[in-house]
């Protein structure tokens, strides 16, 4: 915070990570932007893009 540094383990950098997005989730829920199931929805597509099996991906040029 501030120009103070500070190391960080990966635990604590997934812990911080994951509070800080479920504060944003529910933030955003809570203002009636999307429903939680909308958001399940996104998880799935964002999932399906990015976890392609090999023989779903497109050959390299």
């Amino acid at each position: 915070m501030g120009d103070k540094e500070k190391e960080v383990t990966f635990d604590e950098l997934c812990l911080s990570n994951n509070l800080a997005q479920e504060a944003l989730v529910r933030l955003l829920v809570r203002k009636k932007l999307f429903k939680p199931e909308e958001l399940v929805q996104e998880i799935e597509q964002v999932r399906k893009e990015r976890y392609r099996a090999p023989k779903d991906m497109p050959p390299k040029r």
